[in-house]
């Protein structure tokens, strides 16, 4: 995926201004930044999440294989199923966990020869079919937070998406349940390419491959703070030799 000097409104306000940067394949790509700086909105932005704010406007190019997403006549729904997303709190359904990874697939029609092979899977996929394997018909609301955000990645890697984008996906999590969603990240990469926004720089520097560093700047005339990408590189290098001073000064703890 690549972003082209992607700026994204709500109204009148702009909220992140002229970013351009691209994922590779099979990496983690870690999005941090002071609260403020763009960086969840430049995730919604990649699989048009965005859409659901009647305000919100995007310019600039987002491309998946070369295909513009925000291209006349690109479905979103169908964006969806390419791009997933895991998002800050767990959000199961109330269903069964079987429901739950199963309904992805049902509702977008995938073609599935054997829905309890492709449901096992998807658990197995997201560590998590050992522990519910005897219990798949009981509410996914009876798991614990942890489990309940591994049973949200399996229902969104149920789909088969090529990107998954995860918006702060542990924030809400305790550290041992941070610890297990960290060793899934690490283990997904080597079948899909994930992109995630987090607060906990400790946590950037363990699991991704590159981090992009945002800020944000007010706007001379309005006083709105405008997201803006500062620095972009390999992990190792964002975190021992910074390029920008702003960089260093956020990952040291002077401000942010």
């Amino acid at each position: 995926m690549e972003l082209e000097a992607l700026n994204v409104f709500y109204g009148d306000f702009h909220a992140v201004h002229d970013v351009s940067l691209g994922f590779g394949r099979n990496e983690i790509t870690a999005l941090i930044g002071p609260s403020g700086c763009g960086k969840s909105t430049v995730l919604r932005s990649l699989n048009r999440m965005n859409d659901l704010v009647p305000s919100a406007r995007v310019a600039g190019r987002v491309t998946y294989h070369g295909q513009d997403i925000y291209a006349r006549g690109v479905d979103p729904i169908a964006v969806r199923t390419h791009i997933g997303m895991v998002f800050q709190k767990p959000n199961p359904f109330p269903k069964s966990i079987y429901d739950n990874v199963a309904y992805g697939p049902r509702v977008t029609g995938m073609k599935v020869s054997d829905m309890d092979q492709l449901v096992e899977e998807s658990l197995r996929g997201a560590a998590l079919w050992d522990e519910v394997k005897d219990k798949l018909k009981q509410s996914a609301y009876s798991l614990s937070g942890g489990q309940q955000q591994r049973l949200c990645i399996a229902r969104t890697i149920a789909t088969r998406p090529d990107v998954i984008l995860m918006d702060e996906p542990c924030s809400a999590l305790d550290p041992i349940a941070t610890a297990r969603v960290e060793d899934l990240m690490l283990q997904l990469r080597q079948e899909f390419t994930i992109i995630i926004v987090t607060h906990n720089m400790q946590q950037a520097a363990r699991v991704s491959d590159r981090t992009a560093f945002f800020t944000a700047q007010a706007d001379e005339t309005t006083g709105d703070r405008t997201g803006l990408l500062v620095e972009f590189d390999t992990t190792s290098a964002i975190f021992s030799n910074p390029a920008d001073r702003r960089t260093e000064d956020y990952i040291s703890g002077r401000f942010g």
